[in-house]
Order: C-alpha cells, then structure tokens, then sequence
C-alpha cells in the first residue's frame, strides 16, 4: 500500500517559512563584512566632461554603489578632467576621482597644495591618446600639425598635458606653431564636423563614446602617434608613466583606418585623500573591482580592471582602506 504523505497546517507551513527567513537573514548578515556597521552620509565623486568615459564609469559606479552601500548618498560633478579633479580632491571639494598617472605626478612635482594627502584606491584601466583629422586630411602625423587649428583640450585636463608634451616632442610650439583650441570632448567632435578645427587631441578609454559617434556621421581618421615616444620620454618624469600602445582597427569600426594605429597609452587611477575614512574607502574598493563586469557592458574599457593590477597606484601609495580590502581577498 503506497504512503501517504503527511499533510502539513498552514499554521506549520507558514512557522516553517518564518524559519527559513530567518535563517535567511542570518547568513546575509554573517556575509556582510563582521561588525561594520551600515555606512550612511555624503560622497562626492569628481568625474569628467559629460561625453567622456569618466563621466559614464562614474554614473555606473554610482549604481553600483547604490545598491553595495544604499545609506550613501553618492553625488557626480562633471569637471574639465584630471588636473581639474585632483585640485578638487586636495581641496576638500571631492571625497573621490579618477585621474590619469602621469596628472598626478605632475600634481606632485609641482608641489600643489595638499598633494602629500593623495592616496590610490585601485588603478583602473589604461587611456590611449587619439589624434583625430577629417579622413582626407594631408597630416599624417603630429609633426604636420603646424599651422593647423588644434584643439588641446581644455585647461584643467589630462588630455592638455599629454597634447603639448606630444606638440613639443615634434618639435611643434603648443602656443606660437599651431592655433590651440581650449576645448574639451563635449564640443571637439562638432567643431571638428563643421570645418572650425583641423584636428583634436583626446585623451580616453576604448572607444570614447563622443569620437565613436562622430565617426558614424563623418569621415575620420586618428593619426599614429607612437613614433614620438622616445622624445617624449626624454620631457622628464611624468612621461615615465606613458607606454607604446596599438589602438585596434575596430575601436573605432567606421573611421577610415585601414589598420591598427599606433599610439601611447597611460594609466587611470582612483584616487582619495588619506583623510577618507578607511571603512568607506574599503567598501567603496570591493564594489569597484566585483563591479567590474557589470560596468564593463556599457564602459567597455572598464573590463581592464583587474584584482591582480589594481593594487598598483604608483606614483601615489594605497589608502588604508583600500589595502585592507585588497589583503582580504589575497589568495
């Protein structure tokens, strides 16, 4: 005779599920890092021009935060770039950012206030440096660039360092052999459409959403730039941190590119000030490198972030916080 399950009350059922839960959140508790309490306040991330990856990396990593740390209040401000985002940092007005190496040690050698207190949180993924000409344009390198109308980039960005490094490693004048256009990514690719500039430079992660798009609507072409890494290496200290870097034919499918370009490319890191808290510095590092994935569908070169680099913010020492988290996870 088969047996017949015994049938079980509501009443029980529902003390049952009761149970599970609890035993549920038990373990999502003992999950959490043991006796950090719930962190709660302000955060202020200084990002970049609103086109620019910057900008996008930290409109994802403000999801992500949102959901790893939902008692912050996670607050964007768009700056001109690097330069512009590390004064923010050393001034108070920003708890993180994101700013280029070689930014950081021109910041250091230069003695800016408040430059001893910058402290790494994880190095991110590598810029490369784009020169970028209407595709029927005579330059076919940065050495051709005298007499044009140039944009630079804009006066508190990375991408103006590397550009006169760059002008000058050609042995071009940044002021007096070309016209210099003090723009940023927001407006370089309009104005390069519509004849007012003969080339721009950007500095930016693969692709830079601004020139992929000004590429599905106008013929381009990014000029090779490896050529002048020996002289630029010869400007001095903070070129140490540049690398010969190749930009594959399809990082930008529609420009007119018969090949993959040559070119520099130099790393971003997440930076903080030694006075941020180190709970939230560690935190805030856990999301970043498990967010990884996530932030790299639509930042595609924020898939570069990787646990076994990150811990590498040479010129800059690791902050507390961020040390820890990386030591918890060390195999």
């Amino acid at each position: 005779m088969p047996l017949v399950p015994p049938r079980i009350s509501r009443r029980h059922a529902l003390r049952v599920l009761v149970a599970v839960l609890a035993v549920l959140g038990i373990l999502t508790w003992w999950l959490k890092p043991f006796g950090e309490p719930e962190l709660e306040g302000e955060l202020t991330f200084s990002t970049g021009a609103r086109t620019g990856v910057y900008h996008r990396y930290g409109q994802l990593l403000e999801q992500a935060l949102g959901r790893d740390m939902p008692g912050v209040d996670v607050r964007l401000e768009t700056s001109e770039g690097s330069q512009e985002n590390l004064k923010r940092l050393a001034t108070g007005e920003a708890d993180f950012t994101v700013a280029t190496a070689d930014a950081v040690a021109k910041y250091q050698l230069d003695k800016k206030p408040g430059a001893d207190r910058l402290r790494g949180v994880a190095r991110l993924y590598d810029d490369y440096v784009q020169l970028v000409v209407p595709a029927g344009s005579p330059v076919q390198s940065a050495r051709d660039l005298k007499g044009l109308r140039v944009a630079i980039g804009q006066p508190g960005s990375g991408v103006r360092l590397v550009s006169e490094r760059l002008l000058r490693a050609a042995k071009i004048d940044p002021v007096l052999d070309i016209t210099p256009v003090s723009i940023g990514i927001d407006t370089m690719p309009g104005e390069l459409e519509a004849g007012r500039l003969d080339a721009f430079f950007w500095s930016g992660g693969l692709p830079t959403n601004a020139v992929k798009e000004l590429s599905e609507r106008f013929d381009i072409r990014l000029v090779p730039l490896g050529d002048l890494m020996e002289q630029l290496q010869e400007s001095g200290s903070p070129a140490r941190y540049y690398r010969t870097a190749v930009m594959p034919q399809d990082a930008y499918a529609r420009a007119r590119n018969t090949s993959s370009v040559s070119t520099l490319a130099v790393p971003n890191l997440l930076v903080t000030t030694a006075a941020t808290d180190p709970q939230l510095t560690e935190q805030l590092t856990r999301t970043v490198i498990l967010s990884r994935d996530l932030v790299g569908r639509q930042v595609h070169a924020a898939q570069l972030v990787d646990l076994r680099t990150a811990i590498y913010t040479d010129p800059l020492d690791l902050h507390e916080g961020a040390r820890r988290y990386y030591r918890s996870v060390k195999p």
